[in-house]
């Protein structure tokens, strides 16, 4: 019988099973929140401040879910989502909107515009934040 330990995964093997969350929130105080938690988490975290670099960092290194803010400078969510599902290469990434806009025209649109899910960051914890990433990623 064979006694000897199964090596580890190396590093490089661990980091390309790792999910990737692109994270588009301009306020500092809410990025390094998402960017700590997240990565306590063992995701992948590239948080970006505007719609723009979203969608440079999107078609550089495709996401698995982006965490998307609306009212950010450059280009704002709404935009950006729209020129996302455009794209026939990003279309099919899970979008979460995480805003403060918590009126329901603003949700409606988001929804209609593809987002997967709208969650108003001052009713929701950050860890039921992780559970509906976690949720998004497996089914």
């Amino acid at each position: 019988m064979n006694t000897q330990p199964v090596p580890a995964p190396t590093t490089k093997t661990a980091l390309a099973s790792k999910k990737f969350i692109l994270v588009a929130e301009d306020d500092i105080f809410y990025a390094n929140i998402y960017k700590v938690k997240l990565t306590k988490e063992g995701f992948d975290v590239l948080v970006v401040g505007n719609g723009e670099w979203v969608l440079r960092s999107a078609r550089k290194r495709k996401p698995d879910l982006i965490l998307l803010d609306l009212v950010m400078p450059i280009k704002d969510g709404f935009e950006t989502l729209k020129e996302l599902k455009a794209d026939p290469t990003l279309a099919d990434i899970r979008v979460v909107v995480l805003s403060n806009l918590g009126q329901e025209e603003d949700m409606q649109k988001a929804k209609a515009m593809g987002a997967a899910d709208y969650l108003v960051k001052t009713n929701i914890s950050i860890q039921e934040v992780v559970g509906k990433i976690k949720h998004y990623l497996t089914t």
